[in-house]
């Protein structure tokens, strides 16, 4: 026992505190937060945006249809886009949507970061419309008539109502998505980010030892993940409460 403790005390030192390695898994660590962060925001951004034209055209598609006019063809167009969006980030892997990002569309970008940002948010933006979709497709119709009673047009009505009650009911699965795209966003280094993943992959590359690296990578995301999914639960408990 004591001398496995003072080999791995050795491959410790090897790995981590010669040459400062233990450097590059804080500097990736903290490239993967940056990105993780971003991208939640951007894909909130994009789900909002998406989640309200589907939802919009899956409530109203037979009034306005019956109305005529542009508005509906609009609306079905719009639509069509969002679904094609939908179809192909979510039929695709999120690693070949980052080789597109970075050697097609940003080809003539040196920022790995933000290309990184842009396509985990876009990836991200995908799953999170399907999430906020479900949300406002929960809301009782009676809200929408509310709103109306109240003077608001639609889009009041979506702002100022039907949006911020949709935020409690998926609050906690947005907590959820955020730790899904932390765990994805280890691909990063497919494209030479400096992420935790790549980071210990460094580090293996130097020393010749896989074991301590890697191992050393998996329980910093392990980490990560409990804390934020013990934060998760008790949101999850705090809303349930609130709600008696």
């Amino acid at each position: 026992m004591a001398i496995w403790l003072s080999e791995m005390k050795e491959k410790f030192i090897f790995n981590f505190i010669e040459k400062d390695r233990w450097k590059w898994l804080f500097q990736g660590l903290g490239n993967t937060l940056i990105i993780t962060s971003v991208a939640v925001l951007m894909g909130i951004v994009i789900g909002v945006v998406i989640a309200i034209i589907r939802s919009t055209f899956d409530k109203n598609k037979e009034t306005l249809k019956k109305r005529g006019g542009i508005g509906y063809y609009i609306l079905s167009f719009v639509n069509f886009l969002c679904n094609i969006y939908l179809t192909v980030i979510r039929g695709t892997p999120v690693v070949v949507q980052l080789l597109i990002m970075y050697f097609i569309i940003f080809a003539s970008s040196d920022n790995g970061t933000m290309v990184a940002m842009i396509a985990f948010g876009v990836n991200s933006g995908a799953y999170v419309a399907e999430i906020f979709r479900s949300g406002i497709m929960a809301i009782d119709h009676g809200q929408f008539e509310a709103g109306r009673s109240m003077g608001f047009n639609y889009v009041q009505t979506m702002i100022y109502i039907i949006t911020p009650q949709m935020f409690k009911v998926v609050l906690p699965t947005l907590c959820n998505e955020f730790i899904v795209l932390l765990k994805e966003t280890s691909v990063a280094g497919y494209v030479g980010i400096m992420d935790l993943t790549k980071a210990g992959d460094l580090i293996r590359g130097r020393t010749f030892d896989a074991f301590m690296p890697l191992i050393a990578v998996a329980l910093i995301y392990l980490a990560i993940v409990s804390f934020f999914t013990m934060l998760v639960g008790r949101l999850e408990r705090r809303l349930r409460s609130s709600e008696r």
